[in-house]
């Protein structure tokens, strides 16, 4: 008898375990300054709002603030593809009407990251764009949160807004400079786009839902090291181009010093102040 009582209570147990973990990590999540918590906690009111994978990153907020005195919310993060970049900006929108910029580095096109996106299943709760989008395209994890409230939390999303807990993600950029070794090299180094239909669509609808809301929208492409061949790059912007209708303003040769990067993709807190303001003098953030 007491093995049949301690047979039913075990997975009750695992149960309430699961259930209790899950809801004090969700509070943890809630109470970060992690850029996608704000966003759901109605935390991030902008009049600017900014967007690409890591190459977004370099559209640096405190700087972009100090010359502006405008108030921004950059959404980018490492690997972020452009589905849900939709999603995570219809959420935006719809909780913050009073946002009048949207500036989206057009190279988060380039491929689909299925991977990443289970790491959102900490904030299916507040989005059913997400909640669906994941359970489209991951359904093992999708399921793996229905049943496991801890497991919505073992990604490394979570952990990101685990580190910003008591700390701003504003400052969340490359501060170093590429190595003499890397610029000898450079011309040795390519990076093949991918000219993805499907993300691009969801960058079409993303602009079009934007500009139903009276939000304007700016597509660039930020600088790379001079030198570093990127394959595709200019059928993308050509697609992108088309599928928007709005040109996209194309700085990829518009820094030469190798002092502003951090790498052959990524401009460092120099080279982004660099590009800030040559965006800002062709009205981008007007």
């Amino acid at each position: 008898m007491q093995k049949v009582v301690w047979y039913l209570l075990l997975p009750l147990a695992f149960f309430a375990g699961d259930r209790l973990g899950g809801y004090l990590l969700q509070k943890q999540s809630e109470r970060s300054h992690f850029r996608y918590s704000r966003l759901y906690q109605n935390k991030a009111k902008a009049d600017i709002l900014l967007l690409g994978n890591s190459r977004g990153l370099c559209l640096y907020q405190p700087y972009i603030e100090e010359i502006t005195h405008k108030k921004t919310c950059n959404l980018s993060y490492n690997g972020l593809p452009m589905d849900a970049a939709k999603a995570l900006v219809l959420d935006y929108l719809d909780r913050y009407p009073e946002v009048k910029t949207l500036v989206i580095d057009v190279t988060m096109c380039d491929r689909e990251n299925d991977p990443l996106l289970t790491g959102f299943l900490a904030y299916t709760d507040k989005s059913e764009r997400l909640n669906t989008l994941i359970h489209n395209k991951e359904l093992k994890a999708w399921w793996g949160g229905q049943v496991s409230h801890l497991f919505r939390y073992n990604n490394e999303i979570f952990q990101r807004a685990l580190y910003y807990r008591n700390k701003s993600d504003e400052d969340w950029l490359l501060d170093r400079v590429i190595t003499e070794a890397q610029i000898i090299d450079t011309s040795k180094s390519t990076y093949e786009l991918d000219v993805n239909p499907y993300l691009i669509r969801q960058l079409q609808e993303t602009i079009e839902a934007s500009l139903e809301k009276g939000v304007q929208a700016h597509l660039v492409i930020a600088p790379y090291l001079p030198g570093f061949t990127v394959e595709n790059l200019d059928n993308l912007k050509k697609a992108v181009e088309k599928a928007t209708g709005l040109q996209v303003l194309d700085y990829r040769n518009s820094l030469v010093d190798p002092t502003f990067f951090g790498d052959y993709m990524h401009l460092n807190k120099e080279g982004s102040r660099h590009f800030i303001d040559m965006l800002r003098k062709d009205g981008v953030f007007d």
